[in-house]
């Protein structure tokens, strides 16, 4: 995918994003978004969007007798990928997990280009990380690394409550983490700003310190023209 077109989407914060994928009805609302157990680790770092790279693995329970892929297996399929890669990892395990990632994992990843690391399984390592700069989202702190082995990589996976697929295209912040249909992606970056100046009216209303009640109203039915607007444009279109 287009360099230019990731940056645009960098600019933007993952809620805008949501609300623009919205406008264009190519899924239910209470789709493609991961749940609030998913959670930025470093929510200070500025949008991560890249392509799923995937893969499962285990914590708790003991690994095969069986040759298992490696961290090495994951970064060499990178280049399979429409842009910089976003690790998508889904422990198994549900007794109990370890950490399935730490300051080695997150190193490796950074080293060949990734955009940052999502899982619902915890981590560890974390002042190791943070210099990075590294986006991680995940759903908790472990000490320890158990019987941390992968299994299957480059195959579907459930993270956050919804199904991810190898090169699915990722976006998140410290608002959380969303899917964009790779089909819109182009026509969300382009009009994401529209929509953000649209919220704008109502919050610098708001902001004012001196808005009336019929100010507010007048702020709001400015920002709903805006977006029906908007969302008549792109149905259109």
């Amino acid at each position: 995918m287009h360099k230019a077109l990731l940056s645009k989407l960098r600019a933007v914060d993952t809620a805008t994003i949501c609300n623009v994928i919205e406008l264009f009805e190519v899924r239910p609302r209470n789709r493609g978004f991961m749940h609030r157990h998913i959670k930025a680790a470093f929510p200070d770092l500025p949008p991560m969007v890249g392509f799923a790279a995937t893969a499962t693995c285990r914590t708790f329970t003991e690994p095969p007798a069986k040759a298992l892929p490696g961290l090495p297996d994951v970064i060499g399929r990178f280049d399979e990928l429409a842009g910089p890669p976003v690790i998508v990892m889904q422990n198994l395990d549900t007794a109990g997990q370890a950490a399935n990632f730490g300051d080695v994992f997150c190193n490796s990843f950074n080293a060949f280009g990734a955009a940052g690391l999502v899982t619902n399984g915890p981590g560890r390592d974390f002042v190791g990380i943070e210099p990075l700069a590294f986006p991680v989202f995940y759903n908790g702190i472990v000490c320890a690394h158990g019987y941390m082995h992968l299994l299957e990589t480059y195959g579907p996976v459930q993270v956050g409550g919804i199904d991810v697929y190898p090169n699915s295209l990722l976006h998140g912040d410290a608002n959380g983490v969303t899917t964009i249909p790779l089909e819109i992606a182009a026509e969300v970056a382009d009009i994401s700003a529209e929509y953000a100046a649209a919220e704008a009216v109502v919050i610098e209303a708001a902001q004012s310190g001196g808005a009336s009640l019929q100010d507010l109203r007048d702020a709001y039915g400015e920002m709903s023209r805006r977006i029906s607007q908007l969302s008549a444009r792109v149905r259109k279109s």
